[in-house]
């Protein structure tokens, strides 16, 4: 079940995950930015198996909360389901996008984005990551341009809108 809400982030309702992706109803997601001591962004790369952008890069982790579950409390817990990582998470921004994917899913969420520091690798969960990296924030920016189709949709939306300000307070760490 996902979380339905309104333009305000108040909760209107709550629906099964691929049927507010099928009708393209806005409800509540995160993604997570893992930054290292090297101002390196980790990223994983969704595993073969998933039910949309299987095979693509992109941010650390993002998943829905579950009802009564704050965000922060949600991104901790999937940060472990997804990569093995437990480390202390800040709220970074929030917006609302909406991309058709090719299968007909309608991805329209309000994305929490939060980010956190990690230096070590990460124990991936292979139902769910089948790769990882650290990459640089600029060589990022160069290779999603020339390479687009190789990120999800969401990521690539929030590193392009947001890329001023993810290197600035990655900077100020």
């Amino acid at each position: 079940m996902v979380v339905l809400v309104n333009e305000d982030d108040h909760q209107i309702g709550l629906m099964e995950k691929i049927e507010a992706h099928k009708k393209g109803i806005l409800h509540r997601a995160f993604s997570v930015f893992i930054f290292n001591d090297s101002h390196e962004l980790l990223l994983q790369k969704r595993a073969l198996n998933k039910y949309h952008s299987p095979g693509l890069w992109t941010n650390t982790c993002c998943s829905h909360p579950r009802e009564n579950e704050s965000i922060l409390d949600a991104s901790n817990r999937r940060l472990m389901e997804e990569m093995g990582i437990k480390t202390e998470l800040k709220p970074f921004l929030a917006f609302i996008y909406k991309e058709q994917f090719e299968n007909g899913l309608i991805e329209h969420e309000f994305d929490h984005v939060v980010i956190g520091k990690f230096n070590d690798q990460p124990l991936i969960n292979s139902e769910e990551v089948c790769d990882w990296k650290w990459v640089d924030l600029d060589k990022l920016y160069t290779d999603i341009n020339n390479n687009s189709g190789d990120y999800t949709v969401w990521f690539k939306i929030i590193f392009k809108k947001y890329y001023d300000k993810i290197k600035l307070d990655e900077s100020n760490r």
